[in-house]
């Protein structure tokens, strides 16, 4: 790659890359966000001790506390004894379930995986790492992004887990899934216990590539000097009839002696062309991002076709080359690209 100055120069990422946060949706989220106000992403691995664990009734959860209080006070009314039994047995296991929520999620560890990067419209997958280093099993675990639906999963004893949230790419850049929450209602429902976590991971979102028949401009000799056309020379593919125009060297002289027929060499293999992909010689009528959308779509079909491709972009360039690596550098810069 080379900048404009002739140096080597990485590529630089926008601030309009970032997404911002999806707002909250629910009550829960409004009010959680009030009393805990973001803080920034957390780097390594994030620890879910006794401070970070929080834990409210459900609604469940109250209407069977409102149960128990009616039948505390049938009981008081018309002195029944095994009424009241019946209301401190019940209570006493709404007390060991609260307990048993709270458990199920504290002192879990969890740490930001790879995130795979896509192209607009798709779903990002951010990857996280959920550690259970207790004696316990944790039972009906769920991590939740914003604004997206809940991922259950269980951990065993001593093990970990990678678990995968989706969440939609709307827009080219870096895609931050933001603070997320973990939460369990294990293990009869009656009370919520969560913990909100901002890991720091991102996922790169390549532009969409454009719609259509889009055919690809035209290739060019390695050494500038106009058009070019070939079929490599790297591998040996067989024998053809000689045709006027080709080339003594490819004629195959032991052939033409043992049989008198004149017989040309076929060869596979990357011919000796540049394919340059240019953002300046895009038509003007086009906006920034459907350039960046049929870049992206030459860029895609240049390395299923087996081309040698360069991209050239204001301020950044790459040599021609071919492989997948060159192809997500490109894409990457398409991606992060800031007029």
């Amino acid at each position: 790659m080379r900048s404009d100055a002739g140096g080597n120069a990485p590529i630089q990422s926008s601030s309009m890359s970032r997404f911002p946060p999806v707002a909250p949706t629910s009550l829960r989220e409004r009010i959680g966000d009030r009393i805990f106000p973001p803080k920034g992403p957390e780097i390594g691995p994030v620890a879910l001790g006794q401070r970070r664990v929080y834990i409210l009734p459900t609604g469940g959860g109250l209407m069977f506390a409102v149960t128990i209080l009616l039948m505390l006070i049938g009981s008081i009314n018309y002195n029944l004894s095994l009424g009241y039994v019946l209301v401190f047995l019940l209570a006493g296991n709404g007390m060991v379930s609260m307990l048993h929520t709270w458990r199920n999620l504290a002192r879990i560890s969890l740490r930001p995986g790879k995130a795979a990067a896509v192209f607009a419209g798709e779903f990002a997958e951010f990857r996280i790492q959920v550690e259970n280093a207790g004696s316990l099993p944790r039972v009906s675990l769920a991590v939740q992004l914003a604004g997206q639906p809940p991922e259950y999963f269980d951990v065993a004893t001593g093990s970990s887990m990678e678990v995968e949230a989706k969440m939609p790419a709307v827009m080219r850049g870096r895609l931050y899934p933001g603070r997320f929450r973990i939460f369990t209602t294990y293990p009869l429902g009656l009370f919520y216990a969560w913990a909100v976590v901002d890991l720091d991971m991102h996922c790169v979102v390549y532009p969409k590539p454009e719609p259509g028949n889009v055919p690809l401009p035209q290739a060019q000799a390695a050494s500038g000097d106009g058009f070019a056309t070939g079929t490599g020379e790297e591998d040996f593919a067989g024998l053809r009839t000689f045709r006027p125009g080709d080339s003594p060297r490819r004629i195959a002289w032991k052939a033409f002696a043992r049989n008198e027929v004149l017989l040309s060499k076929q060869f596979s293999g990357s011919a000796a062309v540049e394919l340059w992909l240019d953002f300046g010689d895009m038509p003007n009528a086009l906006g920034v991002e459907a350039k960046l959308s049929r870049l992206t779509r030459w860029v895609i079909e240049s390395e299923i076709a087996g081309l040698r491709y360069g991209l050239r972009l204001p301020g950044s360039e790459f040599d021609p080359d071919s492989g997948a690596l060159h192809r997500d550098r490109c894409l990457q810069a398409l991606a992060l690209f800031k007029q």
